[in-house]
């Protein structure tokens, strides 16, 4: 194609030099091969674009700081939670035994989180029996005063144990409490370590407790209804209720795990409590329910190797 402006050159030796002598220049210049590709037949990337500031030139971006490690051995442990975590039933009937608390307790035999780690590491039991997921940031701001270097949640089943199928809290409403209460940790205390455990499945709290004949009475008197109401029936209607129970603690297990992956200080048991096999020997004589002192001791070595912990002497 002739140029405007410029002589037709000549075809023959002067135009393969003059041609030769503008793949040269061009390819100086630029670096390309034909048609604008690199040498090397790789397609070309724009370079990345370094901002300038008026006085001091190319900034360089700032490398990323690195993850800080889990800590095996915090000094100091808080936990979060409901009647699991504060040993409801556990010991007496209708009363609290955080003694023998899975996170925290003190008792011999148990094991808790806080007993296998070296002498004099402080930790205080925060969880509220009958607690929800909406109270959870209430008592992480009691957390906070403590300034842990580690943060135990364990909560949720209140949220499914309800009167009625309707009445469970929605997994978004449930979610939405929980990211919150995560994010005011992970605010307030950047650098304390977050473990958070799954809820237990409630079906096969059912499946198991069913067969005792004194824990079917004890059930009959209210406690968690949406899943242990009418526990020999064995209907359409009852088997859907017990599944949409399960279901939406589940969901609330996943919202749970979403939340905790979103924060590089906290480390989630990825269902391990929700899939652990306990059986009647695991639970309250006093209500069928709650974990007796050999069930907290087996949540405690559960959890306690999700956090890396040693193992209990």
């Amino acid at each position: 194609m002739r140029h405007p402006g410029r002589p037709a050159v000549r075809h023959g030796v002067t135009a393969a030099v003059v041609a030769l002598l503008l793949a040269l220049v061009l390819g100086g210049l630029f670096g390309c091969g034909a048609r604008g590709a690199p040498p090397d037949g790789r397609r070309a990337t724009a370079p990345a674009q370094i901002p300038r500031s008026p006085s001091t030139g190319p900034q360089r971006r700032a490398a990323p700081k690195p993850a800080r490690p889990w800590n095996v051995h915090p000094a100091s442990v808080a936990a979060l939670g409901d009647s699991i975590t504060r040993g409801f039933d556990a010991c007496d009937p209708l009363a609290d035994c955080p003694e023998v608390s899975w996170a925290t307790g003190s008792r011999a035999g148990v094991g808790s989180l806080s007993s296998r780690l070296p002498v004099g590491t402080a930790g205080w039991n925060l969880a509220e029996s009958g607690a929800r997921v909406g109270g959870l940031t209430a008592q992480a701001r009691a957390a906070a005063a403590h300034r842990p270097a580690m943060v135990t949640v364990l909560i949720g089943a209140n949220d499914a144990c309800t009167a009625s199928v309707a009445a469970m809290t929605p997994v978004a409403r449930f979610r939405a409490d929980f990211t919150a209460a995560l994010a005011y940790l992970h605010r307030v205390l950047p650098d304390t370590q977050i473990l958070v455990a799954s809820i237990p499945d409630l079906r096969r709290l059912w499946s198991v407790g069913r067969t005792n004949v004194l824990g079917r009475q004890i059930w009959k008197l209210g406690l968690c209804p949406s899943m242990l109401k009418d526990a020999e029936a064995r209907t359409p209607a009852a088997d859907a209720r017990r599944t949409a129970v399960r279901d939406r603690v589940i969901a609330y297990n996943a919202a749970m795990g979403g939340a905790c992956a979103r924060l590089p200080r906290c480390r989630y048991d990825n269902g391990a409590v929700f899939g652990y096999r306990f059986t009647t020997h695991d639970l309250s004589r006093w209500d069928w329910f709650h974990p007796n002192a050999t069930g907290e001791a087996k949540l405690a070595a559960l959890l306690a190797g999700v956090a890396g912990f040693r193992t209990a002497k």
